[in-house]
């Protein structure tokens, strides 16, 4: 595994430590911030807030983009906002970052596990539609689990290190059983589906802006919507559902303090600017890897069919896992930082009590895919 080790220092040009996801600030970033200090306008109202959902909102092609303070919250207020409720079940993948089930979690409202394509690492369409014909039925236009007796009310497929899943099968069939799709899109700003940005297919979509993501301010996250209505509740309940008023605190029901901070977004707006640059780079990075892996006994995961991925994290599949804890023990301990994916959710302690189909394909990729060295080099 040396040669590997080798070939990734000599990529990144450096003999030092190769961190896994790095940010790169080589635009407007501290000509932004001054600007915002200087503003005074530090916490979540201030120009950069309205420039950067503007311009986010244009970038993705949505009609409405909301700043959060990252990407749970976002999640956590787009599935309030697609209606789910305490003791409600939401359908998502077990191979996904924890923050999808967190999210699921904070309302009181509990998983259900279907398994992932190999191809995307996501959410399964046919796997989907199976378990809805075998374990749910349509009772007074509501999806009913036949299982529990519990409403099933949303469903929320995530784009894994960027490859888009299989999101219009998913969302036909989320159509036809009255389950609202909320995307998490965390980690693709940039990917497309059949020519469409991830994260606009559903309802509601969110996505990540924390320090490893592809553009950064530390933090951060957007909801975005086509629904004006939401678009607007969005915007409420996140600035703590304060009624608007010169000077008076008067509220209208539960909200949350999750307003992206204007200098939160002055980063966001100057990273914005570059991110066709990084987009750039992360390909010309995939194609050296692609190449370089090509003739050795390990995988390198390429962009599904019909898709364009933003390759936020590169990944490669080895073997079995013997070989994955081979090559994760070697090139850490040689100055190259790699992880495993996820451990699936189901197999957690908070998570394990939850409905699962079989989960073979999430099962098969969590002992074999390991992410490696993906830094913008710009």
């Amino acid at each position: 595994m040396q040669n590997i080790v080798d070939f990734i220092k000599q990529t990144f040009k450096t003999n030092d430590f190769i961190p896994l996801h790095e940010p790169r600030f080589i635009g407007n970033e501290k000509k932004y911030l001054n600007d915002c200090i200087d503003s005074t306008f530090v916490s979540s109202v201030g120009k950069y807030v309205d420039t950067f959902e503007e311009e986010f909102a244009k970038t993705v092609g949505s009609k409405y983009a909301i700043a959060t303070v990252n990407g749970t919250a976002a999640i956590h207020i787009s599935l309030l906002l697609a209606g789910v409720k305490r003791d409600d079940e939401v359908i998502t993948q077990p191979l996904t970052f924890i923050a999808t089930c967190n999210a699921i979690s904070y309302i009181g409202a509990k998983p259900i596990f279907v398994d992932v394509d190999l191809d995307t690492m996501g959410l399964s369409p046919d796997f989907l539609q199976s378990f809805l014909e075998t374990n749910c039925e349509i009772v007074n236009s509501t999806c009913r689990n036949k299982t529990s007796g519990k409403t099933i009310k949303a469903c929320v497929p995530m784009h894994t290190f960027g490859h888009p899943c299989r999101i219009v099968e998913i969302k036909n069939i989320c159509d036809k059983w009255n389950i609202t799709l909320v995307e998490d899109a965390a980690e693709s700003l940039g990917s497309y589906y059949k020519n469409k940005h991830t994260g606009t297919f559903g309802k509601l979509g969110a996505f990540s802006f924390n320090g490893n993501k592809i553009i950064t301010s530390g933090g951060g996250g957007v909801i975005v919507t086509d629904d004006e209505a939401l678009a607007r509740k969005a915007k409420h309940i996140t600035t703590t559902a304060k009624i608007p008023h010169p000077y008076e605190y008067v509220h209208d029901e539960i909200g949350y303090n999750y307003r992206l901070p204007n200098i939160n977004a002055a980063l966001l707006v100057a990273q914005l600017e570059q991110l066709d640059k990084f987009l750039e780079d992360k390909r010309d990075l995939t194609k050296q890897y692609e190449d370089f892996f090509y003739n050795l006994d390990i995988t390198f995961i390429k962009e599904p069919e019909n898709s364009k991925s933003n390759y936020w994290l590169q990944a490669v599949m080895l073997q079995d896992k013997k070989q994955r804890d081979e090559f994760l023990d070697f090139t850490n301990k040689n100055g190259v930082m790699t992880r495993p994916i996820w451990r699936l959710m189901n197999e957690l302690e908070m998570f394990k009590d939850c409905q699962s189909a079989e989960l073979k394909n999430a099962k098969y990729l969590e002992e074999r895919v390991v992410n490696i060295p993906s830094s913008a080099r710009v």
